[in-house]
Parts: C-alpha cells; structure tokens; sequence
C-alpha cells in the first residue's frame, strides 16, 4: 500500500488524486510518525553481554597523547667543551683504531667463510677502473681532436658491418683494419687512434690489469719488475700503461681496482714500445706527452733489433708482453716470428694475450707449445742455450706442462678463454652512445717463465674457513658425555675425594694449519697452487651437488662432482667458485675425463656435436632459414678471406717446422 502510494503521483501526472488514494496516504502518515519511536532492546548473549561490561571499549575515555615540543638546539659553552679539548690527536686514533678494528673483526665473520685456499684460488678483480690520470690523458686527446668524426670513425673500426652500434653485441674491440696503401694508413692513422683510444683502449687495459694481477698472485711477493719492460708488437700505449699501473710501489691498503695510480709510482724504469702502426705510436706519445712519467726511460721502435735485448742480470726483472696482437698478423710465419723475438728478448717472463675467439685462443695455445719447446731443447742441449736458466715452464693459467687438452680434442672446437668487467668512462658511453655503465672483455692468455717448473707441494694447510670451525665445534659439542641428573638428599654424608669429579676445560679446535701466520699459509697456497685444477669452463650449480669442468695437471679436462655429503666447507667453497678459479678441494669421487666427440662427416646432415662440456648454447635451436642474400653476403666474405686463410692453413705445420 505504502509503494503504491508513491507512485500514484507519477501515473496521474496534474490530475487530483482519487479518494482511495488520500485514504491510503492518510494511513501512511500514521506509519512515519511511529518511525521516529526508538527500536527493541537488542537481545545478546549473556557471555557477550559479560565481555562487553568487563572491557572499555569506548571512545569517549581515550585521551590522546599530546606531540612533544620541538627541542631547539642549544648553544654549549666553551668550559664544557674544554673536557673533549685536552684529548690528544694519539688518543683519538688509539680510540677510532679500536672502532675500526672492531668493526673489521665483524666484516671477518662473513668474508672469511670461505677456506682461505678457496680464497686464494678465487683471488680475481671483480671490476677494473681506469685510472684517473690515464682518463684526464684521453680526455684531453679528444678535446684536440674533432668530436663530430670519433663516432663515425669508431663505427668503421669496430661495429660489426651492418648495424647501426645501438646495441651491446654490434660492438668489438679487436682492431684489425687493413688499408689498402701506406699513404691511405697515413692518411687515417690520426683519427683512427683517437678512435682505439676511446673504444677499445679500456677494454684492453682491463684485460692486461687482470692477467698481471694473476701473474703477481702466482710468483714470490718479493719478485718486482724494476729495470725494463717490452711491449712487443702491441698497442704499445695501452699496455705499457696496463703494466706501468700494475707494478706500483708498496703503499699501504693499496688495491689493484683503485683508480689513483700513476706512471710516477711504478717500479718499472723502462719501457720499450714496439709497434709498426704510425697511428698508435702517435697517440702513445701524445698520451705520454700529457703525463708525468718521472724518471721513467721511454723509447718507441718499430722492429725488434740485437741491440734491444735484456742482459742477464736484467732479465729476471724483465717482461715480455704481447696482447691482442698474434691474431692481427698476416700469416702465422709472422706469429712465429713475433714469438721468437720474445723468447730471443733474454725476458725471464713472457706474457701472451688474445682475444677470447677460436683464432685468438688457437694462437695463444699454438705460441705456447712453441715456447716449451724452446725450453725443452734448451734442457737437452744445454750447451747451446744463451743463458745461465734452462727450460721453461707454464705459471698461468695451465696447471701443467704437457699438450693444451681443448687444443688437441680432436672433436668440435673448444676455446680456453676468460672475461674482464671494466667500469665504462664517460667518453666510451659518449662514443658508443650508451648508458651502460659497464663491459665486459673476453681474452685468452699463456703467461710461461723460464727454467724448471716448482716441485708440487702436497698439503691440506688452509681448507677450513669459518664454515669448517662452525662443523668442528658441533663435533667437539656432540663428543662430550651426557650425564643425567640425580635427585638432591638433604642427608650430610661424607663425600671421599675419589667421588669428586673434576670438570676437564673443553678443548681448542684444531685443525692442519691452524698455527700458522699468514705469510707462511700463504707461502705454502702459492707453491701448492701450481697443481690445482683450473676452472675453463663456468661451474654447473645444482641443489645436491656442483659440477666443475677443470683442466687438472695431468694435461686432461676433467670434471669434479662437490655433493654435499663431502663437507659443508667443500660443498660451499664449490658453490662460491666462479669460471677462471682454481678449486683447492679434490672431489669425493673419482672424477671423470671429459672426451670431445669427434666432428661428423660433412656428407651427415645434422649439427656438429660436441656441447657437453661446460655451459654453451644450442646454436642450432630457433636457426633462421638460409636466404639467398645471405648466401651472396658469405661468397663474398669468403673471398675476402681466401688470401688470409690460405696462409692460415698452414699454422699447424709452421709453428711445429
């Protein structure tokens, strides 16, 4: 009745509302006056009802707290502060020398729970930054040059051909260009240094500063090159600076990836640059031009002469380094004779960089054998030899002497390389036009030095890092007796002395080498860590156990399986391991040599086999069809190539002749 009410109005529109309808609307009227009398009392639960009268709920008690003034400062007067006065500057260091070492015994919890002979295998630069004074040098390099042709000019030296540089993988740093003419090489030797030095100089330098930082962990502390150092046909620029920056004087709490190095603090008093390229060499001397070098003794050369070589009291402290240059040669009838010239140099120590792809690592590798062959016949004729150390062997990154496994596999091309992170600078993100603030460099390397290789040290000295003391005091815990409680009698009786037990003080942790300092631990690392098994490829981490694909001393690729159940601290050092590292713990099982397969016939269809060792990826998934423009782009590669192939093809047979 109410509903129909209201909508009468609406159905009869102006006309007056029939008597029915007023009757309905008087009766409605009665309805909303009674609707302002108040409810029922609401039924609850007695327990509810109880709840509700034990608890204030209310909101009319609750008294808020009120905000505290603002405090303002206050001034201090000068005879309370006399107190802070009077302390002395000694007093102070004593108490923030005590702060530090406090806080640095803290920081030693966490960063030594790895053994220190998992540390010391794992001892690597994480990034590599240019040092200012080398970046301050480049900078002002590009300021005389022009700007607008550095971008241009780094495209046509080092993008890939066909891509615009926007990405990542459009750029190299390997610098191989060949002009057709010397006046042509003239003619861009300016503008393409400016454009090696603004690109793939920092690459560089990353790698060469890490090779020599394992070069350094590797051989006695006091060993310094002081004398003179090579850089044989080699942007002599930037490892001249890679090798100045790394043989600094000894300053306290020094690292290898501080930036504040300089040429005036490097014990090394000459260099001699060897580089037939005009363009580098004038960019090597403007850089120098620019720098404070000190008393330091710098010639550039273009040959290497009889005049140049070390004397023998002068070669121990001699290096010879060549980086990313085997592969820039015409034919390996060159890179032979480059390899010569170093060992001919009376160097005791001979560096070879390249870069990390199947020609670089095939250099490097076949450059190494020729070396220890060098060595090899000097032991069988040592009347012959030039000088007074016979022999040579591999300090880097080789555990053995013996044929490169990844070299002579006999299956799918394998590479032994390794990779450096330097943080970019400005001018490289400028170039590139980049806003990635880091790169990564991949390279192979041999370091060799002469004379016999150090007689191999067996022991288990440094394997139990914090993780290890954790295990061995639950051991020493567990081995204790328990002894159950007994009920307490008020009777005095007498007690014989027999009776009385006498509580023994729990013992030390011990473990082999735990008394050792940590130049003797250190010493004996170093002369064990001439046999322990290299990580070629990246560690395989799974939940129960970690795979490592290592080159071991006996001349093999073999691969170690840490489970768990060998030990919480082997298990970790092994999850902690990273690709480059040499692994101190041998595995609980007996490890297993890693055959390539051998390559299928090129009559077969189907890929090549050979992708399980390490991690690689499957070239063959998600393949794009051939095109015919693609075909016609290789015939004409290829053709390009003929020439250097051809003389390539040979290698093997060259560097064995």
């Amino acid at each position: 009745m109410l509903r129909a009410s209201r909508l009468a109005p609406l159905r009869l529109g102006n006309r007056p509302p029939p008597k029915s309808v007023l009757l309905c609307a008087t009766f409605n009227s009665s309805i909303s006056r009674s609707s302002s009398l108040p409810n029922d009392p609401m039924y609850l639960d007695p327990s509810f009802q109880r709840l509700l009268q034990d608890v204030d709920i209310s909101l009319k008690r609750h008294k808020l707290q009120p905000v505290p003034p603002h405090r303002e400062l206050e001034v201090i007067s000068s005879e309370s502060t006399s107190i802070v006065h009077q302390i002395k500057a000694e007093e102070w260091a004593a108490m923030e020398a005590a702060i530090e070492t406090s806080l640095d015994e803290e920081a030693d919890d966490h960063e030594h729970r790895k053994s220190p002979a998992a540390a010391f295998g794992s001892n690597q630069i994480g990034t590599v930054i240019l040092p200012l004074e080398l970046q301050s040098a480049i900078n002002l390099l590009i300021a005389e040059g022009e700007k607008s042709e550095i971008r241009s000019d780094a495209m046509r030296l080092f993008a890939a051909p066909g891509t615009n540089g926007k990405s990542e993988t459009d750029w190299d740093a390997q610098y191989d260009k060949v002009y057709r003419s010397r006046v042509q090489a003239a003619r861009h030797s300016e503008r393409d240094g400016t454009a090696f030095a603004t690109v793939a100089l920092p690459a560089h330098y990353s790698a060469i500063t890490s090779v020599l930082h394992h070069l350094k962990q590797r051989v006695d502390p006091s060993w310094e090159v002081k004398n003179s150092l090579i850089g044989v046909q080699a942007p002599a620029v930037v490892y001249g600076r890679a090798s100045l920056h790394s043989f600094q004087n000894k300053v306290e709490n020094a690292t290898d990836i501080t930036n504040d190095k300089t040429v005036v603090a490097s014990t090394i008093k000459s260099y001699l640059g060897l580089d037939k390229r005009e363009g580098l060499v004038a960019i090597g001397e403007r850089l120098v031009a620019s720098t404070s070098i000190g008393n330091l003794n710098v010639q550039w050369k273009k040959t290497f002469k009889e005049e140049h070589k070390v004397l023998r009291e002068e070669g121990s402290k001699t290096i010879a380094l060549s980086a990313f240059m085997l592969t820039s040669l015409p034919t390996s009838v060159a890179q032979k004779t480059l390899v010569q010239e170093m060992w001919d140099s009376g160097a005791h120590t001979i560096v070879i960089i390249d870069h990390n792809t199947k020609e670089g690592f095939q250099a490097v590798a076949h450059a190494r054998e020729f070396i220890l062959g060098l060595g090899k016949a000097e032991l069988e004729d040592p009347e012959n030899a030039p000088l007074d150390i016979l022999g040579s062997h591999v300090v880097a990154p080789c555990p053995h002497d013996h044929a490169c496994p990844l070299l002579h596999s006999g299956g799918a091309p394998l590479i032994c390389g390794f990779s450096q992170r330097i943080q970019r600078p400005e001018f490289v993100r400028r170039t590139k036009h980049s806003g990635v603030g880091h790169e990564d460099i991949g390279y192979s390397y041999v370091v060799i030095q002469r004379g016999p290789r150090p007689v191999g040290v067996t022991t288990n000295v440094g394997r139990v890092g914090a993780i290890g003391k954790r295990v061995l005091k639950k051991e020493l815990e567990a081995a204790i007796p328990m002894k159950e409680l007994q009920l307490h009698v008020e009777e005095t009786t007498m007690v014989s002395e027999s009776e009385v037990e006498t509580l023994t003080p729990r013992t030390a942790i011990t473990y082999e080498g735990d008394n050792l300092s940590h130049s003797d631990l250190h010493t004996l690392l170093r002369q064990e860590a001439y046999r322990w098994p290299r990580l070629v490829f990246p560690p395989l981490k799974k939940s129960g156990h970690i795979i490592l694909d290592s080159c071991t001393a006996e001349g093999k690729i073999m691969r170690l399986t840490i489970p768990k159940s060998q030990g919480k601290q082997p298990f970790y050092d092994a999850r902690k391991s990273s690709w480059g590292d040499i692994f101190p713990h041998p595995p609980k099982n007996q490890a297993l040599e890693r055959n390539q397969p051998k390559l299928r016939s090129r009559k077969k269809d189907g890929p090549v086999t050979g992708a399980d060792i390490g991690k690689r990826k499957d070239l063959f998934k998600n393949k794009e069809r051939p095109s015919y423009s693609a075909v016609a782009d290789n015939v004409r590669e290829n053709k390009k190539r003929s020439k250097r192939e051809f003389a390539l093809t040979r290698g093997n047979k060259v560097w064995k002749d």
